[in-house]
């Protein structure tokens, strides 16, 4: 399997191109700020052929490429309805504007094919299998694909902004809630076997038996406290 993950934007928002191997079909997950070039060069280097956008959640640091990328390669976007309104109005979902010199830069709305994620859902993209997990808290739609074991890979689990290196993802802008947030952390995460790779929205890869060992949210829901504070959150 390939994996080819780059951070993109005044975000550091880390976007995935995956595939079964070098020239073949491939899935993108959440092009976000500046991204389009980058998706560009990885499809390029690997010789990958996107057939679909897949998106953890709405907010314009995951999204903002879309519709360049989309209309480039004439595939549609995944994203959990509740999460749909964020690419045609990004700042609603921000509860504030993100700045007219950035807005400049980005080309706001829907691709022409949007499909709607549902909890619990099997995509099977470019010959690859994900399952959908809804997982509110950092926002409302927000979800999570996890990929199989496969030969020659551990279980994969892009976490997007829900589970982070070492802490979680924010709960204070619109749509969120913290204990939406610990409730997806103990029904989507604590359940995952230890060798699973994460493949978070920001930072670097972990694992979720180092998280479950390290992570102050993931140890305090694990022990059934209800959550913490002793890590800085990340995402936008």
């Amino acid at each position: 399997m390939l994996i080819a993950g780059f951070p993109a934007g005044a975000w550091g928002t880390n976007c995935y191109v995956v595939a079964p191997a070098a020239g073949e079909e491939c899935v993108i997950i959440d092009p976000g700020h500046q991204a389009a070039q980058g998706v560009e060069e990885t499809l390029k280097k690997h010789r990958l052929k996107p057939v679909a956008v897949v998106l953890t959640h709405g907010h314009i640091d995951h999204v903002a490429s879309v519709v360049p990328v989309c209309g480039a390669h004439d595939v549609p976007a995944w994203i959990h309805p509740e999460d749909r309104y964020m690419m045609s109005d990004p700042e609603k979902a921000l509860g504030r504007s993100i700045g007219m010199p950035l807005m400049g830069e980005l080309t706001v709305g829907e691709p022409d094919d949007v499909r709607e994620l549902t909890d619990g859902s099997a995509l099977k993209l470019a010959g690859l299998d994900f399952s959908v997990a809804h997982a509110p808290g950092h926002t409302k739609g927000s979800v999570t694909f996890r990929m199989p074991e496969a030969a020659d890979i551990p279980p994969v689990f892009f976490s997007g902004d829900l589970l982070f290196a070492g802490s979680i993802g924010r709960t204070d802008l619109p749509g969120g809630s913290h204990a939406e947030m610990l409730e997806s952390l103990a029904r989507v995460c604590l359940p995952l076997d230890d060798s699973t790779v994460v493949l978070s929205g920001h930072g670097p890869q972990t694992t979720i038996g180092r998280e479950r060992a390290t992570n102050p949210y993931l140890r305090e829901v694990a022990a059934g406290q209800g959550g913490g504070s002793a890590a800085p959150r990340r995402g936008m």
